[in-house]
């Protein structure tokens, strides 16, 4: 089912989990990745609920809190997300994805200093993946701060890579003037 999901199979990958769910009711890492593939084809609602059902109230565990926080967070409920991700790090306050996905959260609503200041953190953490150091780098570059942005773009990615991600963060910057001068307008 994962390897479904990571080519973008991700209707497969619910058909999948949804068989080995109905078999294994209680297992916790078939209902988080059912909840991962639910999210990923936009099944939000139907995400949340199975989640709940891996989420053990009276001990949840960081990594199901961190996914219900990262299904909230895709359906615009980033606040309730950010509570989520707070009560993942008083349990595994060392964990990079936990940071990552907060970090996340703040580019989601343009808080960009909270954002860059959570991806630093997770970062220099144990267990801190290339996409998060890019997910910084995309952060830096948002702030307008393309030389740091492409320096930590350039140790992650081949040259290529790099100025198309360059290009990228400009556009999506020339985009948000142009919404806001809309605005202005308006």
């Amino acid at each position: 089912a994962a390897a479904l999901r990571a080519n973008g199979q991700s209707p497969q990958a619910v058909a999948v989990l949804e068989n080995g769910v109905a078999t294994f009711k209680t297992d916790k890492e078939m209902l988080v990745a059912f909840a991962k593939a639910l999210a990923a084809s936009g099944q939000f609602e139907r995400a949340l609920n199975v989640i709940d059902r891996a989420i053990d109230p009276a001990a949840p565990g960081w990594n199901e809190l961190m996914v219900k926080g990262a299904i909230l967070d895709q359906s615009g409920r980033n606040d309730e997300a950010r509570l989520l991700y707070g009560q993942a790090l008083k349990i595994a306050p060392e964990q990079a994805s936990v940071h990552a996905n907060l970090g996340l959260s703040y580019a989601m609503t343009n808080e960009l200093d909270k954002a860059e200041s959570e991806l630093r953190l997770a970062v220099k953490m144990r267990g801190a993946t290339t996409q998060v150091r890019q997910n910084l780098a995309l952060v830096v570059g948002l702030q307008g701060r393309f030389d740091e942005s492409r320096a930590l773009f350039a140790a992650e990615l081949p040259p290529d890579q790099v100025e198309a991600n360059m290009a990228y963060i400009k556009s999506l910057l020339t985009q948000q003037n142009r919404w806001d001068l809309v605005k202005q307008q308006g």
